[in-house]
């Protein structure tokens, strides 16, 4: 393998949002954010939907708009005006 070119594979923790719950695990995803647990200092990657707040395992409906879908379409489409 050639030296230099593989990203470092590192301690990262993933913590969801939804549900504030957070996993930590071994990754070569790159982040910017830091997290504190158990006295270590992890990069921290932000994730919307886990296992833990997914209905499909939780078998529980839950309505997440964290994005604000509603609102970026009617900014985007508005009010249309009719052809005359």
């Amino acid at each position: 393998m050639k030296e230099g070119i593989h990203p470092e594979f590192r301690e990262v923790c993933f913590k969801d949002v939804s549900c504030d719950w957070t996993l930590i695990t071994k990754s070569t995803a790159r982040t910017k954010d830091t997290i504190d647990l158990d006295g270590k200092t992890y990069p921290l990657i932000t994730v919307d939907i886990s296992s833990q707040s997914h209905p499909f395992y939780t078998g529980k409906q839950r309505l997440i708009d964290t994005e604000g879908r509603a609102e970026k379409f009617k900014k985007k489409y508005g009010v249309r005006r009719k052809k005359s």
